[in-house]
């Protein structure tokens, strides 16, 4: 059964690596589809919003690029570790209430127990995308590794999850990422 939320049409589940550029591209799609046929969805959203709550700190801060978030990143991932392992769809039951477009971007799995809640309950419109970066271009973009974030299962826990429905190689060539856009927001259109 599905939870709360429309059904949608279609669930493309994004993953990637720190700086690969997740939310540039599920941003992309988003302007050509149209906010009102496209929904980009944060598993981190509701994680950062309940760490907040429950912390003390600044939701909206949490939710940039920002020194601040980077302060309490190692702990928020450790806390939303312990709130996963004892109901592991908690934050993605969060995310998809009140949901009506009918296209979903999914633009932060990390794990496998993401892609199957939303695999069980959304069944075969739901796909995986998984966005690539050389680690130059993710250094370009400034990321640093960071012991305890960059090896760990928020950022690891896909990498050996076999084969993605669609991998965009978002390596710095504009040209190649526009065709990979245009070729997968033509697909997006069929399920309209």
């Amino acid at each position: 059964m599905a939870p709360l939320g429309g059904a949608p049409r279609l669930v493309l589940l994004f993953s990637g690596k720190r700086k690969s550029g997740k939310d540039f591209v599920t941003e992309a799609l988003q302007s050509r589809l149209g906010a009102d046929v496209c929904a980009v969805l944060r598993l981190s959203g509701p994680l950062k919003e309940q760490y907040a709550q429950e912390h003390g700190l600044n939701f909206q801060r949490l939710l940039d690029a920002s020194n601040y978030k980077e302060a309490f990143r190692r702990d928020m991932i450790c806390w939303g570790e312990e709130k996963r392992q004892a109901d592991p769809g908690f934050f993605c039951r969060k995310v998809v209430e009140g949901i009506s477009q009918p296209i979903w971007l999914v633009s932060d799995t990390r794990r496998v127990s993401d892609i199957q809640w939303f695999q069980e309950a959304y069944g075969a419109v739901t796909q995986t995308v998984r966005v690539v970066a050389l680690e130059q271009s993710r250094q370009q973009r400034g990321w640093v590794f960071t012991a305890g974030v960059d090896d760990a299962e928020s950022e690891c826990g896909l990498d050996n999850f076999g084969d993605f429905d669609w991998v965009i190689e978002n390596h710095g060539d504009a040209q190649r990422l526009e065709e990979q856009l245009e070729t997968l927001t033509e697909f997006i259109r069929t399920r309209l």
